[in-house]
């Protein structure tokens, strides 16, 4: 079955985001800021939300998403994948996903997690890389076209590279 249709307009308006905290770029870090945020670098506003998975139905990153809408520059990391070892789950990243925040004029950060700590056979308290999430809201800063744009790009061009951080991260985790 195809399903085609044509998306002409949209439009929203969010009334139930929370106040978000605002943080100065150089105090972020992804890892310990709340879910979602404000960053602030010279005179420039970022809202910024953080999946902890890229499966948008175990960890529910729509409200944090959601949080940041009324901002004019919105940016969310999504992790490309999470491995949680030998008795925990997989999950990668989707297409869909990213078209979802395109629609919704949300910059996607691509990330991958470099730390984490073994419990049994499992894997948790999974971190991302922060410098590459910091360089990377330097380079959306600097962008000056559409997050519909910059994801196609992402994925296009650097996804590869990313896809192959996260490879090297987690053999190292398993080490």
């Amino acid at each position: 079955m195809n399903i085609i249709g044509k998306i002409k307009k949209i439009e929203y308006k969010p009334y139930l985001g929370k106040e978000l905290i605002e943080i100065n770029l150089k105090d972020f870090n992804i890892n310990s800021s709340p879910t979602s945020s404000l960053i602030h670098d010279n005179k420039k506003i970022f809202a910024i939300s953080r999946w902890v998975s890229p499966k948008r139905t175990r960890s529910y990153p729509y409200e944090r998403v959601y949080n940041t809408l009324k901002y004019p520059k919105k940016i969310t990391i999504i992790p490309v994948v999470k491995d949680e070892g030998a008795i925990g789950e997989r999950d990668y990243l989707n297409w869909d996903t990213v078209s979802l925040m395109s629609l919704l004029d949300v910059f996607v950060i691509l990330a991958y997690y470099e730390t984490a700590e073994k419990k049994r056979n499992k894997i948790t308290n999974q971190k991302f890389n922060n410098n590459f999430v910091i360089k990377k809201i330097k380079d959306i800063e600097n962008f000056h076209s559409s997050a519909l744009h910059w994801n196609l790009n992402e994925l296009t061009e650097n996804l590869t590279d990313i896809v192959k951080n996260a490879k090297k991260s987690y053999e190292k985790i398993e080490r």
